[in-house]
């Protein structure tokens, strides 16, 4: 389920087909009991207004997740470009030498950050992976090869903090809504779209009025699996910090 949430698509195209079954269903029900007296009819339409407002509270709740997941990914990509803003202006406490290898390494690890936030394509994205955690190598080997000096140690905690944030972000990216909230939503939605099409009259616009919560509520699948989704859909997290970053470092 967690992979099929990658996809906001497919997530649409699946829930509207659960959705309009779930109101075939009740209507189907509905033929088979035509012999229901009216306050049967009542307490089922009190029923239908109880479920509803469940469903509307599981989804503000999903909804709220996934916002705070997404703020949560903005907030780490703003926190690595700081720590590495610092620890390439703590590299210039180092002997010549050094400092400048350290902030050669340090604009490639940037570069290798950015590529982390806009990439799409899984396979680039192991590639990624792989040059991010040789940089990170070649970086922390630089610190311990520099020549000490009396402000050393501040080098050090610069390059701790780089290599934490990098592990808080990879952290994040992967902290989505779990499956089990997923499979709650989708189904107290199904109830709700079954008790509609069961209690939905025989009228000229019966046929609207059981598409209109199966189209609502996609929409807001939609909404939730494309905010929760770090790599697809369209509400992505642009790293504007850090591109920024490397453009202020270009010109120095």
């Amino acid at each position: 389920m967690e992979n099929l949430t990658k996809y906001p698509l497919i997530v649409v195209a699946l829930s509207f087909l659960l959705m309009w079954l779930s109101t075939q269903i009740g209507s189907f029900l509905r033929k088979k009991w035509v012999n229901v007296d009216e306050d049967a009819l009542k307490d089922l339409d009190r029923t239908v207004a109880a479920t509803l407002t469940l469903l509307g509270l599981i989804i503000g709740f999903s909804f709220s997740m996934a916002i705070s997941r997404y703020d949560q990914r903005k907030t780490y990509e703003e926190t690595e470009a700081n720590v590495i803003r610092t620890e390439y202006l703590r590299a210039g406490l180092l002997a010549s030498a050094d400092r400048m290898n350290m902030r050669v390494l340090l604009r490639k690890y940037l570069d290798q950050r950015i590529l982390f936030y806009e990439t799409r394509n899984e396979n680039a994205l192991q590639q990624i992976y792989a040059t991010t955690a040789k940089a990170q190598t070649e970086l922390w080997s630089a610190v311990e090869t520099a020549q000490p000096t009396p402000v050393f140690a501040l080098a050090v905690l610069g390059m701790n903090d780089v290599l934490n944030s990098h592990g808080y972000t990879q952290a994040a990216w992967r902290n989505r809504i779990p499956p089990g909230a997923w499979f709650l939503m989708i189904a107290v939605a199904m109830c709700c779209n079954m008790l509609i099409g069961h209690v939905s009259r025989n009228t000229g616009a019966r046929v609207i009025r059981l598409l209109v919560l199966p189209i609502v509520l996609c929409i807001a699948f939609y909404a939730i699996a494309d905010i929760d989704s770090p790599r697809r859909g369209i509400i992505l997290v642009h790293p504007q910090n850090l591109i920024s970053l490397a453009q202020s470092l270009q010109e120095h």
